[in-house]
């Protein structure tokens, strides 16, 4: 099974990947601002101390900021949006270079800028509640502050809802291409969970890791997690340390695995089950247990429907679950340039009841998510052993409907 990416060439993929910045410059960002109000949005940072925001602002091959790179978006009353930046090298043709320093100190030009627009409100990269929208440090705010001067220093609000709807929002193109990238870690986790990768009685779970992240790495690919495989058998339940690492017939395995690639990321847990002596199939309670476990998929998606929080989802999905007879856990979160990404957290493994603030987000139309979550179930030929079926598979909302990327699992990997 090839596993090869989406696009290899590098010129190739950053011609693609700008193509889409300048569609998203020119026709998302003017949407955000206005949603959040705000008409002036500055985005400050140095040299190997990146705001997290600004590495999806800047055209490839750029790979960060050089020296102290400051970009400014002006909302004009029109709805545009003038993209303007205060470096010394320039942008291209996606920013307007609007400081020479040969003539004029940076601040000074900062200065200059705010005040032949006028803004209202100033938009900085401060929040509380998402660090992607927290990237100012505290040198370059303090710095910040003298350059506006009081009058405008008092027109800041924090840009929280512009960043976090900047990252999570996927344009058109985006969206075309993202399936692809699910099929493609579908495809590696087969390719791992089979016998080209494993041999029962010698294969060990470290081995199969590190079959993946090679893998992904020779193929192009930037893993964003280490990936991680883990083994319950009878006897050894999920509910205390293994006592083993390596693979044995009548093992149920479970991988966890996520790439990024042109800019987006992909995240991803499946099972297989390791046939044992005499078998043609896995026992019915394992089947049952998967079958279970897409259930709370099922009603979760339900749930996730736009204006939603996501602690509303959490709580109406957890609710159906567990009136069905299910135990589950939901810890699901947006995808999009980061693996988990900009947008409302639907749970956390630990915070059942609820995520103050992240999860107080509302979900919007065009964005992704892992769907990610476990369901604990008997199994009967296991002695009645707690068995933890995980799933991570990946879902867009779009038109007011979320719908797998690329199918998900409904049959356990047989080697």
């Amino acid at each position: 099974m090839t596993i090869s990416p989406v696009v290899s060439s590098l010129r190739a993929q950053a011609e693609l990947q700008n193509e889409w910045l300048a569609e998203r410059l020119t026709t998302l960002l003017p949407e955000i601002m206005a949603r959040s109000g705000i008409d002036f949005w500055i985005v400050v940072a140095r040299e190997y101390n990146e705001d997290p925001v600004i590495m999806t602002l800047l055209p490839a091959p750029a790979m960060n900021a050089r020296r102290r790179t400051i970009l400014i978006f002006a909302r004009r009353a029109d709805g545009t949006v003038d993209r303007l930046t205060l470096d010394r090298y320039g942008y291209g043709d996606l920013y307007t270079q609007v400081w020479n320093p040969d003539h004029e100190a940076q601040d000074a030009c900062l200065t200059r800028i705010v005040g032949e627009y006028n803004p209202q409100r100033i938009g900085i990269n401060v929040s509380p509640t998402f660090a992607f929208a927290d990237g100012l440090s505290h040198a370059e705010y303090e710095r910040l502050l003298i350059a506006l001067g009081p009058t405008y220093a008092e027109r800041c609000v924090h840009a929280e809802s512009l960043v976090i709807g900047w990252l999570e929002r996927r344009i058109p193109a985006e969206l075309a291409v993202y399936p692809e990238l699910v099929a493609l870690g579908h495809r590696l986790i087969a390719t791992a969970f089979s016998r080209t990768v494993i041999t029962p009685g010698v294969t060990t779970t470290d081995d199969v890791v590190w079959w993946l992240r090679q893998t992904m790495h020779e193929a192009g690919l930037r893993a964003w997690f280490q990936p991680t495989v883990s083994i319950q058998a009878r006897g050894m339940p999920f509910t205390e340390p293994p006592t083993r690492n390596r693979i044995l017939p009548g093992d149920l395995l479970h991988c966890d695995v996520g790439f990024c690639h042109l800019g987006l990321c992909t995240d991803q847990q499946q099972h297989a089950y390791v046939l044992a002596r005499g078998e043609t199939s896995p026992p019915d309670g394992l089947v049952s247990a998967l079958a279970r476990a897409n259930q709370v998929q099922d009603l979760l998606l339900a749930e996730m429907q736009v204006g939603r929080t996501g602690n509303q989802v959490l709580a109406l999905a957890r609710a159906r679950a567990l009136q069905a007879g299910l135990q589950p856990s939901i810890y699901s979160h947006p995808l999009g340039y980061h693996g988990h990404a900009a947008g409302p957290t639907i749970g956390l493994w630990d915070m059942q009841e609820g995520v103050p603030g992240a999860g107080d987000y509302p979900l919007y139309n065009d964005t992704v998510y892992a769907i990610e979550l476990n369901s604990v179930t008997a199994v009967p030929e296991w002695d009645d052993q707690p068995v933890r079926i995980a799933l991570e598979e990946d879902a867009v909302l779009a038109g007011g409907k979320i719908e797998w990327l690329h199918g998900r699992q409904t049959r356990l990997h047989i080697i």
